[in-house]
């Protein structure tokens, strides 16, 4: 009795996945996009790389974006490649 519930609680568990994985699969075709938001935006990203063309110091950008410095350096090294 037990071994049967065990295997239907199996099956149903790989349904769900299942299900799971075309929805998320049918939500990335459609243009969902997945994780967090940036904490810059790429208006942000341009002016901060501006900044600091001019001679700004990179953790003064930082803090007046309300970033952490490695935050930045990221945004900046994803926005160049």
């Amino acid at each position: 009795m037990w071994q049967m519930i065990g295997v239907l609680a199996e099956l149903e568990r790989s349904l769900i996945t299942e299900r799971t994985r075309a929805g998320v699969r049918a939500a990335q075709k459609r243009g969902v996009r997945f994780g967090r938001r940036p904490k810059l935006s790429p208006p942000q990203v341009a002016h901060a790389r501006q900044l600091i063309d001019g001679g700004q110091r990179v953790q003064d950008v930082a803090t007046l974006l309300s970033v952490g410095r490695v935050t930045l350096y990221r945004a900046l090294q994803r926005t160049a490649a």
